[in-house]
């Protein structure tokens, strides 16, 4: 089984190449061949032993998106993006990345099938910032997509496309709506969520953090690990059960600020809460008062999708994953 990973450099894509290498299997079947692709060389995976191939490649790029068509994958997860915060920063960019590149890949694979059978699986990350306010308490499986920013947009026109091409048999996609992806281990990036796992992951690590909104924001999560088993699950579904509504809600954790603090506390103590430095930022308050906050995703849930179901699990899952098993500082 060949599986291609677009966006095998980002965070969820190292862990998704380590999950495939550990396992050495998707859905039953043995994976033989990883091609790794990226804007920048993703890690050659260690201990693999099929063939890995990593491509430095954009998308966006003429002809970039008919090479990895062309090598046939069983199962392509396709992970790459720009963030929330740099899309609506970088209108061009952001439709660039996160829209053309996205249809290039489509309509590749539709050309390469057009030579002979071809119909592999896509999985397709998206994202809760399809749905804009005003919210109802919990955002159901029936909710509409209203995006009030530029990411949201451009994922929710990704998500039309990989509905269409998928009606029409060009493949065999699924779009998974992640929730914000905490914590996140590394350093902070660009995106407007970031600080929801800079406020937990510097402190436990002994390093001060800086929030910049008010301990009543509210917010829907889901771990790294979760992630991974959001895109294994995907990949292997019955898209039979899915009928026409190719994207789906991911369960998740939804939590405020202040309770992620206090799960902060229980495993840190005070000790760490002071690490915590306030800071308003106006421009991020806005972004996220626009991002929804519950979700009850029920279809996901009954299709055997898996989230935590506290703070203290998703923080218990970082320890292990990223500090050893140990809280520094």
């Amino acid at each position: 089984m060949h599986v291609l990973i677009v966006g095998a450099a980002g965070m969820v894509g190292r862990k998704l190449t380590d999950k495939l290498v550990r396992d050495g299997s998707l859905g039953g079947r043995g994976v033989t061949r990883l091609t790794l692709s990226d804007v920048v060389a993703p890690a050659q995976p260690q201990g693999f032993g099929g063939q890995a191939v990593t491509d430095v490649s954009d998308l966006s790029t003429p002809g970039a998106a008919a090479k990895l068509a062309a090598l046939r994958p069983d199962t392509i997860f396709h992970l790459a993006a720009i963030v929330s915060s740099e899309a609506e920063a970088d209108f061009d960019k952001g439709y660039r990345i996160n829209l053309d590149s996205t249809r290039a890949l489509f309509e590749a694979i539709r050309q390469e099938g057009l030579k002979s059978p071809y119909n592999p699986r896509v999985v397709f990350t998206s994202s809760i910032a399809v749905f804009g306010s005003p919210f109802p308490e919990k955002i159901s499986d029936e909710f509409i997509q209203a995006p009030l920013t530029s990411y949201g947009t451009q994922k929710t026109i990704d998500e039309l496309l990989l509905s269409d091409y998928s009606r029409k048999g060009f493949f065999d996609g699924i779009g998974i709506r992640l929730p914000t992806i905490c914590i996140r281990p590394g350093k902070p990036n660009k995106a407007a969520s970031g600080f929801f796992s800079n406020i937990l992951r510097e402190p436990l690590s002994g390093q001060e953090a800086v929030l910049p909104v008010g301990e009543d924001v509210r917010h829907w999560h889901a771990s790294p690990r979760a992630a991974v088993g959001f895109l294994i699950h995907a990949a292997t579904l019955d898209t039979a059960k899915l009928g026409a509504r190719r994207n789906l809600n991911m369960p998740g954790l939804s939590a405020t600020v202040g309770e992620q603090l206090d799960a902060l506390k229980r495993f840190g103590g005070e000790k760490a809460l002071k690490l915590i430095r306030r800071e308003p930022d106006a421009t991020i308050a806005k972004i996220v008062a626009g991002w929804p906050r519950d979700f009850d995703p029920q279809r996901a849930v009954a299709l055997g999708f898996k989230a935590e179901a506290s703070f203290d699990e998703i923080i218990k899952i970082h320890i292990e994953d990223e500090l050893g098993g140990k809280v520094g500082g």
